[in-house]
């Protein structure tokens, strides 16, 4: 069970303060959740740089890193997911440490895909051999990741900034976790399946609760932050910045709302944002 965060913002933004100095930051959670759970078994931070992801990555807990905190205070992206880490599934080694990047897509997951034991040759034969060879860790999550990539190959979604398919994204991504969810309770009824799942290709950005907390907020227009009390945008004055953050818990003292089970939050490169039950 792990702690992730998301944000997709039409400017460039800067998200020390939210991964480290907030309230609830990611720092934070790491060493103890709201629920009182710690996350020592890894940590990462992904963003985009020229539309290619950039991800930093330690098989270490992040409040014990000093490098979480200097690789947050650098980060300035319109896009970002980080993740901290409660291994279920795989060793705390670096090849299983999210988030995971390939092509122009990042993921991160929070929770775990229940009787993998039996479903993990099931989801394999349905990946290409040519994108399944760069699986490297032994996780449920990377392995619910290529799976989601090949599902999206199918369906001509090849994301980046001339995939056009928000659409079909999120019909692939729905129909995919509810599928996902009924295997899993087939393979391992006394189970929960916690399908969590944070994927963006530094455009569109879809969020998933599947029986595990999620949370989400708005941003509109430049305000001073609560924490270090200065904006984090370096604003056009022509542009209204907007923005939306997930996260598994609130971080901030900002009006979040709890995203619905069983429910997909997306929104587009102009951060319009819907959720819909799956």
């Amino acid at each position: 069970m792990c702690r992730l965060y998301g944000l997709r913002a039409n400017e460039a933004t800067k998200v020390e303060c939210t991964l480290v100095r907030a309230q609830n930051a990611l720092l934070l959670q790491s060493r103890g959740d709201l629920r009182g759970l710690d996350h020592p078994d890894g940590w990462g931070i992904g963003v985009y740089e020229d539309g290619t992801p950039v991800v930093e990555r330690r098989a270490t807990a992040a409040h014990a890193d000093l490098h979480f905190s200097v690789t947050a205070e650098r980060v300035f992206s319109p896009t970002v997911i980080a993740h901290v880490r409660r291994a279920t599934v795989g060793i705390p080694v670096l090849n299983n440490t999210h988030p995971f990047a390939h092509g122009a897509w990042t993921f991160a997951h929070n929770g775990t895909v229940t009787g993998f034991g039996e479903l993990a040759g099931r989801m394999e034969r349905e990946i290409p051999g040519d994108l399944l060879r760069y699986r490297l860790g032994s996780t449920d999550s990377e392995l619910a990741f290529y799976w989601l990539l090949a599902r999206l190959q199918r369906a001509g979604v090849r994301g980046g900034a001339h995939d056009s398919g928000t659409a079909a994204l999120v019909q692939v991504v729905a129909r995919s976790v509810r599928e996902l969810a009924s295997w899993c309770e087939a393979a391992a009824p006394a189970e929960t399946p916690k399908l969590n799942f944070l994927l963006t290709d530094g455009h569109t950005l879809v969020a998933t609760r599947w029986n595990n907390s999620l949370s989400w907020v708005q941003r509109r227009g430049v305000h001073d932050c609560e924490i270090c009390g200065i904006p984090h945008v370096h604003h056009h004055p022509e542009v209204p910045y907007r923005a939306v953050v997930v996260a598994s818990e609130a971080i901030s003292h900002e009006d979040w709302q709890e995203v619905p089970n069983h429910s997909i939050l997306f929104t587009n490169g102009s951060i319009e944002t819907s959720i819909r039950s799956l």
